[in-house]
Formats: C-alpha cells, sequence, structure tokens
C-alpha cells in the first residue's frame, strides 16, 4: 500500500513525464497552466461514475518530492543537466486543486479533479493523480452497482486475493457501499468493519465435516460454517445437528451458512427450508463465488432465499480510461489562452471550467468559470489544496464519505442506475465553452476550417 510516508515519490510518474520537464526546464517554459482530470465513458456500460480516491490522490500530491536517490537514478537513466536535476531536488507542488467530492455521482466527459499551478508541478502529477482516482472510481462504482443490484442485502467486499490494489479496493468498496471486508490490513488503516467465514481448508483439516463444524462451534460465540465442501444437501443437516448442540452446552450461536459454488437458487432454498423446519430461521444464508452484479441481480430476481453477499473477483475486472489534459495556459499580457487537442471524438474541450448540477439530478452543465452560475444548479467541483496545502474539510472521514455517497446513489433515478442499458443521463456543455472550442480548434488548424466537434 502506498502512503503518505512513503520515502519515493517523485518516481511515481511515467518516464516520460521527467522527460517532458527537463524539456520545459531547458525551454524555459513554466507557464501557470490548467489540467483537467476525467473519463471519457462511464465503466461496465454503466451511466454515472461513483468519485472516489480524493483523499489519497491529496495524499500522493503533498509528498510529492525527489530524494537524493531518485535523482541519482535519473542521473543514470537519463543524461539530464544536474541544475534540472537540483531543481527536482526542491520540487514541491504550490498550485491550486479543486475536485468533486469523493461520493459524488458525476457522468463521463465532466472534470473530476482540476489543477492548476506552474507547468511542470503539474504535469509530474499526472500518472499518480489518474492511478489513485481512476482506480478508486472505477471499484466505487463497480460496488454501487453490486449493492444495488442486491437490492437491500448486505454485500461484503472479498478482493484482497484478486485485486492488484487491495488497500485501495477495499477502501473504493467500502464508499460504494460494501458493508464489510475481509482483508484485515485495510480493514484497520480504513476504520472498516472486517468480517469473514471459515476457508474449506479448516472443514478438510478434520476427518469429517461433524468434527469441523464442531470445532468451529466451539471455537467462537458466533460462527458461520461453509457448506459445500463436499454436498452441501448432507452438510446442513450437520450445521443443524451442531448448532443445536452447541447452543445447548455452550450457548454457542449459529449466525450464517455460505455457500460458495453450485447451483445457488435451488441451494439456498434447500438450506433455508431445512433451517426454517429446524426452527433456526434467524440463520442467515450467505453466497460467494465469483459473484457479479448481473448474476446477484438474477438470483434476487429469481426469488433465492440469500440474506448476503461476498464479491471478489469482480472487482478484479474493468479500467476506467481516466485522462489528464492541459486546457488553459496563463499569459502575463493576454490574460490566457485555451489549449486543446485535436483528434475526432476525443478532442478536448479548452478553458478552466466548472460543473453544475441543475435540480435533483434533471441534467449537468460544464461551463466556463468565467461564465454565471445556472439558476438552480449546485457548484459540483471545490476547492480542495490551494498554494500546496490542503484546505479545512478536504478530507473528511470515510464514514462521511460513505453517508454522501449513499445519499447521492438514492437520489439517482432508477432509470440511470440500471445494471442493464442504463439511460444517458445529459450533460450539456455550455454556450460559452462551446464557443471557446470552435475558436481554439480554428486557430491551431492549418487550413482554418473549423471542424464539427460534437
Amino acid at each position: 500500500m502506498w502512503s503518505s510516508s512513503a520515502q519515493t515519490t517523485g518516481l511515481m510518474t511515467d518516464l516520460y513525464h521527467p522527460d517532458a520537464a527537463y524539456i520545459s526546464w531547458r525551454t524555459g517554459h513554466n507557464e501557470i497552466v490548467t489540467f483537467d482530470l476525467y473519463a471519457r465513458a462511464a465503466p461496465f456500460d454503466n451511466a454515472y461514475l461513483l468519485v472516489a480516491g480524493l483523499e489519497l490522490a491529496l495524499a500522493f500530491v503533498r509528498s510529492f518530492q525527489y530524494t537524493d536517490g531518485d535523482v541519482a537514478y535519473l542521473r543514470q537513466i537519463r543524461d539530464y543537466d544536474d541544475n534540472f536535476l537540483r531543481e527536482l531536488l526542491e520540487l514541491r507542488f504550490t498550485g491550486e486543486i479543486l475536485a468533486m467530492s469523493e461520493g459524488t455521482i458525476s457522468f463521463p466527459n465532466e472534470p473530476l479533479v482540476r489543477v492548476t499551478a506552474p507547468f511542470r508541478e503539474a504535469l509530474l502529477l499526472e500518472s499518480g493523480l489518474l492511478h489513485f482516482i481512476s482506480v478508486s472510481t472505477l471499484i466505487a462504482t463497480k460496488a454501487a452497482r453490486i449493492v444495488h443490484a442486491a437490492r437491500g442485502r448486505p454485500v461484503s467486499e472479498f478482493a484482497f486475493r484478486r485485486v492488484q490494489e487491495p488497500f485501495i479496493a477495499a477502501r473504493a468498496a467500502s464508499i460504494g457501499g460494501c458493508a464489510t471486508t475481509s482483508f484485515v490490513a485495510a480493514a484497520k488503516a480504513y476504520r472498516l468493519r472486517a468480517t469473514g467465514t471459515i476457508p474449506h481448508a479448516v472443514v478438510q483439516l478434520f476427518e469429517s465435516e461433524h468434527e469441523a463444524f464442531e470445532a468451529v462451534a466451539a471455537s467462537f460465540n458466533r460462527y458461520t460454517f461453509l457448506l459445500d465442501t463436499y454436498n452441501v444437501e448432507e452438510a446442513i443437516h450437520t450445521a443443524v445437528a451442531v448448532a443445536r448442540d452447541a447452543q445447548q452446552r455452550l450457548g454457542h450461536t449459529l449466525a450464517a451458512v455460505r455457500l460458495d459454488s453450485g447451483d445457488l437458487l435451488a441451494l439456498s432454498k434447500y438450506c433455508r427450508d431445512v433451517l426454517n423446519a429446524s426452527g433456526l430461521g434467524d440463520v442467515r444464508v450467505l453466497a460467494s463465488g465469483d459473484l457479479d452484479e448481473y448474476r446477484i441481480a438474477e438470483l434476487v430476481e429469481q426469488g433465492a432465499p440469500i440474506d448476503s453477499f461476498g464479491v471478489g473477483t469482480a472487482f478484479a475486472g474493468g479500467a476506467l480510461g481516466g485522462v489528464y489534459k492541459v486546457v488553459w495556459l496563463e499569459e502575463e499580457l493576454a490574460g490566457g489562452e485555451g489549449k486543446i487537442k485535436l483528434a475526432g471524438e476525443k478532442t478536448t474541450w479548452p478553458g478552466r471550467k466548472e460543473v453544475y448540477r441543475i435540480g435533483a439530478f434533471t441534467e449537468d452543465v460544464i461551463q466556463l468559470e468565467s461564465e454565471p452560475p445556472p439558476a438552480d444548479g449546485t457548484r459540483l467541483l471545490r476547492p480542495v489544496m490551494r498554494g500546496g496545502m490542503p484546505l479545512p474539510g478536504s478530507e473528511p472521514p470515510i464514514s462521511e464519505i460513505w453517508e454522501l455517497a449513499q445519499q447521492n446513489i438514492s437520489r439517482l433515478p432508477e432509470k440511470y442506475k440500471a445494471i442493464r442499458n442504463p439511460d444517458t443521463y445529459p450533460v450539456h456543455f455550455s454556450p460559452g465553452l462551446q464557443e471557446l472550442r470552435q475558436r481554439t480548434s480554428a486557430h491551431y488548424l492549418d487550413d482554418g476550417v473549423v471542424v464539427r466537434l460534437e
């Protein structure tokens, strides 16, 4: 897990970043610029993104610096001027960052983060910011989809053994609505609730399933049995017998049984019937085993008597195509100049922007900061860092982030939350922003022909 105490942060870039910074240094160009961080599309064929990762990103920015060891390494791989390397040793972020709060619902092409700083400072942060925001937002969005599919049934995150960034996954999945994590270190780091059952290996450790269940029941006041090591239909009856004995002799309670494979619909119904008939109606039925939002939605729609779900593998897939593009360059005399990349559908939007939400998810408007705010509009980008220092309230506890996320998800109309074929949310670009884009593109086209950009 990367943390703000990590010794080496300056090397958390791609190689072209120090190379580009060197070109900037050699040519004397270090103007104040503005970069937008955004996603061109929502992941998983989804309509929305659930923003996450800002706290991690700000910690990265605060700690960004080059150590003597970093500079010595750069000297080995590139023939940089010593004066440039000495500047890197002194480099710290001194600029301004605006960002959407973690737990905000956003949509494609909306700036999630806006960075304004001297060119070299802003550029060198690119990959780190994209990493923390993109990975976190991807997983938070996935978690929100899975939790929505579960329709009120708790979801536990079991992703540690599957994902490449387990700390980020546990934190982001919690923001997305997962009730617990199985990853103990992440639970400690982020004050999440840890939960777990037992592995198949514990059952296999004993000569019989009955002995294994007895050992589990004797070890904990409240416990869970895993039923699918051998035969679920037999295991549930063994579980009932052991649970009754443990309750009578020890006062220990069977809290749940877990199914990790097989026909989860049929097996959950069978187990529920056996538990109810045995007077153990309060025992919950848990399900896991390569579940995702589609499979969970099917089980819920089919009436599977499953009380909660464990999800791990589903958090290991997908990608958020986050980008970080320069959109504005300050000029002492002219005031400023829009910057654009001309690339068909990937053509960028120049200018320093604001994002406003109109009403309760009626529509969003992306506009120039110089344009007056729209009526009934809520500003989504807020200052979180100024002069290289975080502003008060920019890093709330994860409990507040979770609460904001759940409020926003609950308010988002159902048609945008659909697991399959959601409606496209209306995001509009203001007249001023469209005019700047056309004017800027015309400036950079050799023949002066204005291309259609929408």
